[in-house]
């Protein structure tokens, strides 16, 4: 039994009763009118006049309260079958979106509007819960997609400490090439711990914080790359100027490390190059700046680089002319910066030179003010 037929029957039920109630209280009320003929005072019976007696009422009573009985469970139920489909609307718009969000369409919302009720409480928060999967389905998404970009990077320079090993057996360091793949394996697994503390981040809980010298993090990232950039045929130069904040080391690192790679990937096909800055302003913040030469990047694209899956040549799928096109890209890279950057309270900023290429400027806060 539905419960749009249960609230009619209730509906109907409850007409019933006060119906028999007063039934009740009219026979209750007939029990005091006198039996037999009724006289004035003082007098006996007027002539010509009829006045009824229990019997003519109770005569009276009994057909039309039949009548009236019938008549209010007519109503009830009709009336209450109506009444009950109204009062569930709300639930089966509820429902309705239930059954949409169960068959995979996340971006449903009840919205329901109206006086504030149990009905809207309950709908604002199925919605409520709504917002809360489905920003737990895309930063899972998003996650699958960050570790599988992030963890390209250190296979990558494997595979170029492996090519160079193979070409030249005979040179070959194997303590050195041993000790090297050992650190790139390291760095693999501190891309995964960066990728879980991001995850962290998006629950609303800060980063562990501790001094992290941004000197010696860019020199370390510069030259481990410096091998992926001589096989792309990028220049790297960098101008490192001593300076301090309070973060997260691997964080700070993989934000490095990201605005890097993209210069290298995103480079042009001959005579490209990569710079990298670092140096501290009179208040204390430490400004990080990586500049690369390419192509021209439109002002429309610019704003959207840091969006997840978006190119410095375009979307995930475009491709222009005179980019690097051997060097690929998941689009992740300056989203996890805009990330990184906004979990330590830094100020990110892109420009696109007319002659082209971008240039990167992540300015983090002064000790203790972050």
């Amino acid at each position: 039994m539905s419960a749009r037929l249960r609230l009619t029957l209730s509906y109907a039920g409850f007409l019933l009763i006060a119906g028999f109630a007063l039934l009740v209280v009219l026979l209750y009320i007939i029990r005091f009118v006198p039996e037999g003929n009724i006289s004035e005072s003082g007098g006996g019976a007027v002539p010509g006049r009829f006045v009824p007696d229990r019997s003519d009422l109770l005569d009276a009573l009994w057909p039309k309260a039949w009548l009236v009985i019938a008549v209010l469970a007519v109503v009830g139920l009709v009336g209450g079958w109506f009444l009950a489909g109204r009062m569930l609307r709300p639930l089966q718009r509820i429902n309705g979106v239930a059954r949409r969000v169960a068959a995979g369409s996340l971006d449903e919302r009840v919205r329901l509007g109206g006086t504030p009720d149990e009905f809207r409480e309950l709908a604002d928060t199925f919605d409520s819960m709504l917002d809360r999967l489905q920003h737990s389905f895309d930063e899972q998404r998003r996650f699958a997609a960050n570790a599988a970009h992030e963890l390209r990077t250190p296979y990558a320079i494997e595979r170029s400490m492996l090519d160079v090993a193979l070409a030249d057996p005979a040179g070959l360091d194997a303590a050195r090439l041993v000790r090297r793949l050992d650190e790139t394996n390291r760095r693999g697994i501190e891309v995964v711990e960066a990728l879980l503390a991001l995850a962290s981040l998006d629950d609303g809980r800060e980063i562990a914080r501790e001094p992290v010298d941004v000197a010696d993090t860019v020199t370390d990232v510069v030259t481990e790359l410096r091998p992926l950039a001589d096989q792309a045929g990028v220049a790297v130069t960098s101008v490192i100027g001593e300076g301090d904040i309070d973060g997260s080391a691997t964080l700070v690192r993989q934000l490095v490390a990201n605005l890097v790679l993209n210069g290298i990937r995103h480079n042009l096909d001959a005579d490209g190059w990569v710079e990298i800055r670092t140096e501290t302003e009179p208040d204390g913040s430490v400004e990080i700046v990586v500049l690369n030469s390419g192509p021209v990047v439109s002002p429309e694209l610019l704003v959207t680089l840091t969006e997840p899956f978006v190119r410095g040549v375009g979307r995930v799928t475009a491709r222009t002319p005179g980019s690097r096109g051997s060097h690929e890209g998941s689009g992740l890279g300056l989203a996890l910066v805009a990330r990184v950057a906004a979990a330590h309270g830094a100020v990110l900023r892109l420009d696109a030179p007319a002659e082209g290429g971008l240039v990167v400027r992540v300015r983090f806060p002064a000790p203790g003010n972050g």
